[in-house]
């Protein structure tokens, strides 16, 4: 259908219809189709993508991927796009979707819907749903470099750092000076031990882009990972210089823990809550922060007041549903007997390298991580997700999790043990024999690890209810802990951590080996010991001194763990006990058993 004459739409979207009718008996015609219509209208995309497609049909990669970015380009002024675009901007995740479902499946070539999508599915969690709309962009138009930022986002958010640093070398091969590549890059570096490089980039981007906020927050939270606090505090302070109301900054400071912020900070927060533009994100880290000054300055009400305002906000933004960890629980319980196990004796991976410290988050695991790794044979590396994620994976499909483990054999185990080890090889910069995960959440995946890696040592951190679910609901999380923002929300995980762990102490005896935290502090020595017995290595002195031991902490603890031990930190929930009534009341049981477990 030539179109040297045509100017209407009607003829143009003909035309489309023709060309895209072409396209199976004759890419070269589709291809000719596809360049009339630009030659009416150089900025249409869709008949960009019809040409890209053609091209690409009759092998001229290059040309197409040229015509896919062209394609790309052009959509910045579909209406539908736009549209689109405005509502991801205003978190109306079901409008946008709304409007990006059905254009792909009337167009399912369109790559800047699709990396739309993708945006979509990753502002929902749905991690392994964006990455395989990236990978269908990217397949579509490999050079379409925000889809492969995105990609390397949404690796580093799954905790696949070394992908994502591959992605993220390719786009800095084709824009070496790009300060956002780069930016997550080092932070990429930073999740999988690279901080020397890391830090390194960092500085780099800072000479070139010095009035970034958030480089400059990137740059302070490695130099806290590798001990260098007063670098760190500059860093951080730089950031605020920048960006007064830029609240992860101010929270990133105060949760140093190690600093008191004074009157002129809390003067300055509190004039950033004022202003009526100020994001979501940024109020509820300025509350976390506040909440944090006003405790240290023993101003308990206004404190508390501050930590329960930020909590408030945080829970309204994410989907958590304390049914689901219960529900896993009881269903552990169930599955997991003393006969399930026995029948399933010497099954896994006969390796003996990890030791895994768990329970719940703020209970003392980063203490006792720092202990271990200050042995000559054990090497801390940090939280890694790898248990959680071959769990989550298991329950895919028509699987169910745990239930899926009732079908699976001794070669199965083995296979998750083995990789296991794999995946969590890359943290691994030591040749020491044992190596720790200190991922507190592991605890809801004790008879999985049991199973895959029956070698394995593992240890339980438990604090006192109080302090414990009270420094949680001081702390706010970047991601991951979405029980902790609430009160009666944390009682209950807490409540189902003591129920598993009951469970396992008595369908496995011994198989646990449980740090009370006070008694840890008392008498630090006996402790010590004790632990060191369980894991069958010799006393080394170094463990009672390891706050010199120089290693990257990345945890909340990471500055006081770098200090002898403290009665301090004890009982600092005692001033907020006024208004703790409703955690008391919600732990039950548990709460006056402690340490032990409450009878089933």
């Amino acid at each position: 259908m030539p179109l040297a004459e045509a100017r209407t739409k009607g003829s143009i979207d003909e035309a489309l219809t023709h060309g895209r009718a072409l396209l199976n008996e004759s890419p070269l015609l589709a291809a000719r189709q596809a360049r009339e219509i630009l030659a009416v209208d150089p900025a249409n995309a869709e008949a960009l993508r019809l040409l890209a497609r053609s091209l690409r049909a009759t092998g001229d990669d290059d040309s197409a991927e040229r015509a896919e970015l062209d394609a790309i380009a052009a959509s910045v002024h579909d209406p539908e796009l736009v549209q689109a675009a405005h509502a991801l901007l205003d978190n109306a995740l079901a409008d946008a979707e709304r409007i990006l479902r059905p254009r792909l499946k009337t167009n399912p070539f369109d790559v800047a819907a699709i990396r739309m999508m993708a945006e979509l599915a990753g502002r929902l969690g749905r991690y392994g749903d964006a990455e395989n709309l990236l990978r269908r962009a990217l397949e579509l138009a490999p050079g379409f470099a925000a889809a492969r930022g995105n990609l390397a986002t949404v690796l580093y958010r799954q905790n696949r750092a070394p992908e994502a640093i591959a992605e993220l070398d390719r786009l800095l091969d084709a824009d070496p000076a790009n300060p956002a590549h780069r930016n997550l890059k080092a932070a990429a570096l930073g999740r999988v031990g690279g901080f020397d490089e890391a830090i390194a980039l960092y500085e780099d981007v800072l000479q070139r882009f010095p009035d970034q906020p958030k480089v400059w927050m990137s740059y302070g939270h490695v130099l806290k990972t590798v001990g260098r606090q007063t670098d760190s505090i500059a860093a951080y302070r730089r950031a605020i210089t920048i960006a007064p109301g830029l609240g992860e900054v101010w929270w990133s400071l105060a949760n140093l823990k190690t600093i008191a912020l004074d009157a002129d900070d809390i003067a300055a927060m509190t004039a950033a809550l004022e202003q009526t533009e100020l994001g979501a994100e940024d109020r509820f880290h300025l509350h976390f922060a506040l909440g944090k000054a006003l405790e240290d300055q023993a101003r308990a009400e206004g404190a508390f007041a501050h930590y329960a305002e930020g909590n408030r906000l945080r829970r309204a933004m994410i989907d958590y549903d304390p049914q689901e960890i219960s529900s896993l629980v009881e269903r552990s319980r169930a599955l997991f007997t003393a006969e399930f196990f026995g029948t399933r004796a010497g099954h896994g991976s006969t390796a003996a390298d990890p030791i895994f410290i768990l329970g719940m988050p703020r209970a003392g695991s980063t203490l006792i991580e720092q202990i271990l790794a200050s042995h000559a044979l054990v090497e801390g590396t940090h939280e890694l997700p790898d248990i959680g994620a071959i769990a989550l994976r298991l329950g895919r499909g028509d699987a169910r999790y745990p239930e899926c483990a009732d079908a699976m054999n001794a070669e199965a185990f083995a296979t998750l043990g083995n990789e296991y080890l794999e995946r969590t090889r890359v943290n691994r910069k030591t040749n020491r024999p044992f190596f720790i995960d200190k991922m507190p959440n592991n605890w809801a995946h004790v008879p999985l690890i049991h199973l895959i890696l029956p070698n394995a040592k593992i240890i339980d951190a438990r604090r006192h209810p109080l302090a414990c679910c009270f420094s949680n609901f001081k702390q706010h999380f970047a991601r991951g802990q979405g029980f902790s923002y609430a009160l009666e929300d944390m009682a209950r995980y807490y409540r189902d951590y003591v129920k598993l762990m009951a469970h396992v102490d008595a369908v496995l005896p011994g198989r646990v080996h449980r740090v009370v935290h006070e008694a840890l502090v008392d008498d630090t020595e006996a402790e010590v010991r004790r632990l060191l017995a369980y894991l069958g290595l010799d006393f080394d002195p170094g463990c009672l001194r390891f706050w010199e031991t120089d290693r990257p902490v990345r945890t909340a603890s990471s500055e006081q763990v770098r200090r002898p031990i403290s009665r301090e930190g004890l009982d600092q929930w005692q001033a907020f006990e006024p208004w703790l009534d409703l955690l008391k009341n919600a732990l039950g049981p548990v709460l006056d058993r402690y340490p032990e477990a409450p009878p089933p």
